[in-house]
């Protein structure tokens, strides 16, 4: 099966440095893992040729992280939590409070993002109930084998992702795809550094379990 047959999801599990190549190109491979990856750019308006050629320019071997694929469900389930559960309860209420700051001062110029501190609120807390669910029902049950019963609440965080999706959606459309104005202030382009990384790791962490953790029940 050739690259370009392949779903965005398998490729960013399987190419070490793709999730690079897709960030780059704003492929989403995390709630839209399903989608071949000439779909994929077709949705994005880009060239699907161009993206192979990038993702066969990769280095071999590049040490982004370990293969999760031959990690158990015990392994895969502990690095969530501390890589993005504990991380994302450190990112947002910063996230949060240089967003307010940023709108008190800079409230009046047109490329300020009025109303993204609010959005972050949303989503913050739009985020603590759906890793509360995690945490005390659906990783329990995927750790003691109950595979079988978890269905329900697989499909109830799946679209819980969807939903994060498009609440990233918003944010790219408040802040001109996360790009600082020129004459940015410092806590302004501080701002945006830490909505990229968020961003990053928002889809990274809905990509491990949409298209890893889940597909093994």
């Amino acid at each position: 099966m050739t690259l370009l047959e392949q779903s965005v999801g398998r490729i960013a599990l399987s190419l070490p440095g793709a999730t690079r190549v897709f960030h780059a190109h704003s492929i989403d491979f995390c709630c839209g893992g399903k989608l071949t990856l000439r779909d994929a750019a077709e949705r994005a308006g880009l060239d699907a040729n161009k993206l192979v050629d990038a993702l066969q320019a990769l280095p071999a071997g590049s040490p982004d992280e370990r293969d999760w694929r031959e990690a158990s469900n015990a392994e895969l389930i502990d690095h969530i939590l501390t890589r993005y559960h504990d991380v994302h309860r450190q990112q947002l209420p910063e996230l949060i409070r240089m967003a307010r700051r940023v709108e008190q001062v800079h409230g009046e110029r047109d490329t300020c993002p009025n109303g993204l501190a609010d959005l972050l609120t949303v989503i913050y807390q739009a985020m603590e109930s759906h890793m509360q669910k995690e945490e005390q029902i659906l990783f329990p049950m995927l750790r003691n084998g109950m595979a079988a019963q978890a269905q329900g609440p697989i499909a109830v965080m799946r679209h819980e992702h969807d939903d994060h999706g498009e609440n990233l959606e918003q944010v790219m459309a408040l802040t001109d795809d996360i790009t600082p104005p020129k004459g940015a202030c410092t806590t302004w382009r501080a701002l945006y550094t830490g909505l990229n990384e968020f961003r990053e790791d928002l889809m990274q962490h809905i990509h491990l379990e949409n298209n890893l953790l889940f597909e093994r029940t």
